[in-house]
């Protein structure tokens, strides 16, 4: 609970604006540049960070083999570097945006401040995939069965807890809104 109380006192609204901002920059840039130009390669196509589903070996083989030499080169390059900042911004953001909508509603005590943290364990998820997707991008043609399916469950995490996230997002923006007019 120590680590609650201290997020709570960095929950306001203007940080938590502040990072959400900073978030939509990175994830704008990854949506809007790194990720089209990796996948220009193959069109058709998503990459591992896309499929929330997660993905076979025959998948993943296809995909390193689509983009070829130059989509890996820019797959480490361009988009990897912005998915490792991205991740740590998830967390911090939605981590405080979670503590400011709950601590509008409920007691600076109550349990719920536990979920607070979805987002840090969805980011830690996305870290834990962007390093195995370096791992799968440096060791092609020889892709192992075990390090896809690694990957693709870290993917799978990652979505799941991003998808929780986003319920307790509409949760406790509903919460406040009930609030507002039970108030007004």
């Amino acid at each position: 609970m120590r680590m609650v109380e201290k997020l709570q006192k960095y929950a306001q609204g203007r940080i938590v604006l502040m990072f959400f901002g900073a978030t939509l920059c990175v994830y704008l840039a990854m949506l809007l540049y790194s990720i089209p130009f990796v996948l220009k390669l193959a069109p058709t196509m998503k990459l591992f960070d896309m499929s929330p589903g997660g993905y076979t070996h025959a998948y993943a083989k296809e995909l390193l083999s689509a983009i070829g030499p130059e989509g890996r080169r820019l797959y480490l390059t361009r988009q990897l570097p912005l998915d490792f900042i991205y991740p740590g911004l998830f967390a911090i953001t939605y981590t405080l945006m979670l503590v400011w909508l709950f601590s509008k509603r409920y007691d600076r005590q109550s349990k719920i401040f536990f979920l607070v943290f979805v987002p840090a364990v969805a980011g830690l998820f996305d870290y834990l995939e962007n390093i195995v997707i370096i791992l799968m991008l440096r060791s092609f043609p020889d892709l192992s069965f075990e390090l896809v399916k690694i990957s693709s469950i870290f993917s799978i995490s990652k979505s799941v807890f991003t998808i929780i996230f986003f319920l307790l997002l509409f949760y406790g923006l509903g919460v406040l809104v009930l609030k507002k007019k039970i108030h007004d």
